[in-house]
Formats: C-alpha cells, sequence, structure tokens
C-alpha cells in the first residue's frame, strides 16, 4: 500500500480529477433559467392582456410555471433539460416543483400514503423549513427595528 500525506493526496486527486467548464455551464444555466423566466414574463403578459390585474395576473403565472414544472417531469422532460441547464432548472419556481414532483412520483410503488404522500417533500421540505423560518426571522428583526 502506498503512502502519502494528505497534501500529497490532494495534490494527486487534484492532477486526476476532471476539470469542470465553468463557464460553458454558467452560460447555459444563464441561458435556460433565463428562458424560463422570460416564458414566465410571458406568461404574466398573456394573463395581462386576458383581463386579469399585475398581481393576480404574477399568480396566476407562478401556477403555470409549477403545473408545467411538475408536468415536464411527470413526462420525464424536465430531468433532461435539467442535464444540460444546470442551476438553471434549478433557481425558477421549475424547479421547486420538479424537486416536489419526482419523488412523488419515484415513490408511487410504495402507495399512496406511506409512498407519494410521504416522499413528496423529501427534497423541497427542507427549502419549505428554511424558508419559513428565515421569513420569521426576517420578519422579527423588522418588526424590532421599526421597519415593519
Amino acid at each position: 500500500m502506498m503512502k502519502m500525506t494528505n497534501e500529497e493526496y490532494r495534490q494527486y486527486a487534484e492532477r486526476r480529477a476532471p476539470r469542470s467548464p465553468m463557464r460553458a455551464n454558467l452560460l447555459r444555466a444563464y441561458l435556460y433559467g433565463g428562458t424560463i423566466c422570460c416564458v414566465g414574463q410571458g406568461l404574466i403578459a398573456l394573463f395581462t392582456a386576458g383581463g386579469l390585474d399585475e398581481e393576480t395576473a404574477g399568480t396566476a403565472a407562478s401556477i403555470a410555471l409549477i403545473f408545467l414544472g411538475a408536468a415536464l417531469t411527470a413526462l420525464g422532460i424536465y430531468d433532461d433539460i435539467a442535464k444540460r441547464a444546470g442551476a438553471g432548472t434549478l433557481v425558477p419556481i421549475t424547479g421547486f416543483a420538479n424537486s416536489v414532483a419526482a419523488p412523488a412520483l419515484e415513490f408511487k410503488t410504495e402507495g399512496f400514503i406511506t409512498g407519494t404522500a410521504a416522499k413528496m417533500f423529501v427534497i423541497a421540505g427542507p427549502v419549505i423549513v428554511y424558508g419559513a423560518g428565515a421569513s420569521v426571522l426576517y420578519g422579527l428583526a423588522l418588526l424590532l427595528t421599526g421597519a415593519a
């Protein structure tokens, strides 16, 4: 067995590890994420043209994007897009829909209660918990500073 120090192993691992195409990954994430945001803005324009006020149109666009993200996940298309887009599909609201729908579909063979319902928020659950917790702390900070 070969003996090496931690530093020697780190240098060895750095030489052997493939380099990440950082610029290409950033560009793809920007383009795909931007496209999703443009679709959302297009939906807002469509709903506004249909007679909704801007706030309601924004809510309707969010609901439509969540539905599209979940539907594309169910059809197996969202994962194919995400392989190319990386974080571009993770950050928008469609990524949240994917994080809820994917585990639900994966565990559906275990039944509705113990599979789909129990596993649906395996990925998204921590996001909801920490998001809600952060919003409470932010609200308290605003209240205590008198900015609320």
